[in-house]
């Protein structure tokens, strides 16, 4: 496994794939050209699945380092303390030259730049250079000249420019160099696709400087004038490096497989984009981005989406609107911290989840002022999803994914209600086909079975599932879909009883026995409660929550109550979206 924790990861992006560099300098995790490419860097998932390491040699006595994004943008600078003196290294995916605004990502050129710059003293520091292409399975020529390495593997080519001596051996180019105060060295690292244009050359120092323009650019077109600005700013950001620029669409994480459960088995592929977080993401370019985000995301999914038939249209797409998401096992790779299998694709694609419709309707209805004439496409999607919520009696994989037979998850019936009133509402922009008084008979016969069959009197609440006694946190979504109001009071004493039997040191826990505190359902908790009109446990519990982000502002999916480690997929767009509302609904806590 990575020596690295989590949360010792910070994200570098240019909005079509990402990396993850860990705080001692080591870049563990990329997939260049597309977030859900091969890794090219794996040592996240396998300690021989590649990596890239620039940084001291040794830290010495009082060694440390201290990092932070360049001001609004995902430019990471960290600042590395050692015996001998101080360095940074400022790295980035960077951007096409002279993109602005929504440009960043649309061509990217899948440049890796690091710029080492001597603060004090004189550093020893180290350049490790280890590919391994196609998740680790293969162990490529390299070819020294010099500062510059090439490798060619497989469907791809790799250019590594240095300014330092590299020697080449066994798959593995090394060198040390001693860095002055003052010093300016330049590093990229460029793929390409084989048989095709070789790797751009870019000038590292200039392209670093140019990226932070770029990103400052987009910062410049969003506007949020709420509560917890830097916070928001933040978390947007994050959503934005998750966003495949070319289409729009937001995908969920950057990995795959990092675990829910240290040695546990439900670890899977996030590198795609859901449908079923389409509303909370949604709302969260709404709040925090620009219009043409939202715009540009709702048209991906009628895109993705295709004609609607019969069958439920499905949970997540990969970022170009791919539908097949078959998933594998690499058996090849030890997982991170053990935790095994290393999933590729997401075999939840085939999946019934019948909140789909209410979270792509509830986003229609948003940004309805946005979405000005329908085209017929788009039409044809909408009433498609509400003729699938018409199906609300049939049960579902329910929002975690359940693996299994399916049950009749409560916020799945909430979510196909939501569905069918943002149908009636949308109905004038919906054509001849849309039918909204047989969907408004449906969505009230929808709220009669929710509120009377979701109630458990033993329990003395909504439970998760229609005839389980157990709680889930997954019923907190229930007052943002209109069907009931924080306040009535089934609703409240719901709240109250997740706040006291499914959460544990400030964590809301998805159900009793999981292990670990889910970071967006803590958010949502944070809106009931202001929905409720308890805004000072409100406001503690997000500014607690807030808190234990990484020391960069990143969330994965969970956070461990007892330890605070990060657990799951990271940086997580559901959990950065949330902070996102959570924030808005402090600011206004009546918005639906």
């Amino acid at each position: 496994m990575s020596e690295f924790a989590i949360a010792d990861y910070g994200l570098l992006s240019d909005c079509a794939s990402a990396a993850l560099v860990s705080r001692g300098g080591s870049i563990d995790w990329w997939c260049p050209g597309r977030f859900d490419a091969p890794s090219v860097f794996g040592r996240l998932l396998d300690p021989e699945a590649g990596h890239w390491a620039l940084s001291p040699v040794a830290a010495g006595s009082g060694g440390r380092s201290e990092r932070a994004y360049v001001d609004g943008t995902l430019v990471l600078r960290t600042v590395h303390h050692t015996g001998g003196g101080k360095v940074a290294v400022t790295e980035a995916l960077v951007a096409e030259p002279g993109a602005r605004g929504h440009e960043l990502g649309r061509n990217s050129p899948a440049v890796l730049a690091r710029v080492v710059e001597g603060l004090t003293g004189t550093v020893r520091m180290r350049c490790e250079f280890v590919p391994r292409p196609e998740y680790g399975l293969v162990t490529p020529y390299l070819h020294c000249a010099g500062g510059r390495v090439q490798v060619g593997a497989g469907p791809l080519e790799l250019t590594l420019r240095a300014p330092v001596r590299l020697d080449c051996a066994h798959g593995r180019a090394y060198g040390e160099f001693d860095v002055v105060a003052g010093q300016v060295l330049g590093f990229d690292l460029a793929h390409a696709p084989a048989y095709g244009p070789p790797p751009r050359e870019l000038d590292p120092v200039a392209s670093l400087a140019d990226t932070v323009e770029a990103w400052r650019a987009l910062r410049e077109m969003h506007e949020y004038d709420g509560r917890y600005a830097d916070l928001v700013r933040r978390s947007a950001l994050v959503v934005q490096g998750l966003t495949y620029r070319p289409s729009g669409a937001v995908v969920a994480a950057v990995t795959t497989s990092l675990p829910e459960r240290l040695g546990g088995r439900d670890n899977y592929d996030y590198r795609y984009a859901w449908l079923r977080d389409f509303d909370v993401t949604m709302r969260a370019l709404w709040v925090a981005a620009c219009p043409d985000d939202t715009s540009r995301l709702f048209d991906w999914a009628a895109r993705s989406a295709g004609r609607s038939g019969d069958e439920p249209v499905p949970i997540m797409y990969g970022v170009a609107g791919e539908r097949d998401l078959s998933e594998y096992s690499l058996d090849h790779l030890r997982g991170y911290a053990g935790s095994r299998p290393v999933r590729v694709g997401n075999d939840a694609w085939r999946q019934r989840q019948q909140d789909v419709p209410g979270g792509v309707l509830l986003s229609a209805y948003l940004i309805r002022d946005r979405l000005g004439e329908l085209s017929p496409e788009s039409q044809a999607l909408l009433v498609g999803l509400a003729e699938q919520a018409t199906q609300w009696r049939k049960a579902d994989a329910g929002m975690w994914e359940a693996r299994g037979p399916g049950r009749h998850y409560l916020a799945s019936k909430a979510l196909c209600w939501g569905a069918l009133d943002g149908a009636v509402k949308l109905a004038p922009m919906l054509g001849q086909r849309a039918d909204p008084q047989r969907w408004a008979a449906i969505r009230d016969e929808i709220r009669t079975v929710v509120l009377r069959d979701g109630w458990n009197e033993q329990v003395g609440a909504y439970t998760g599932a229609i005839g389980s006694a157990e709680l889930d946190a997954s019923v907190l979504v229930l007052p943002f879909t209109g069907i009931v109001s924080a306040t009535e009071p089934r609703m409240r004493a719901t709240i109250d009883a997740i706040a006291e039997r499914l959460t544990t040191n400030g964590l809301v826990r998805r159900w009793p026995d999981d292990p670990a505190g889910f970071v967006v359902c803590t958010f949502w908790l944070v809106e009931c409660l202001a929905m409720a009109g308890e805004m000072e446990r409100a406001t503690d519990l997000f500014e607690r929550t807030a808190a234990r982000a990484n020391d960069l502002g990143l969330f994965a999916e969970q956070i461990d109550p007892h330890t605070g480690a990060h657990v799951g997929n990271t940086p997580l767009a559901l959990s950065h979206a949330g902070l996102i509302g959570a924030a808005w609904r402090l600011t206004t806590p009546s918005f639906r």
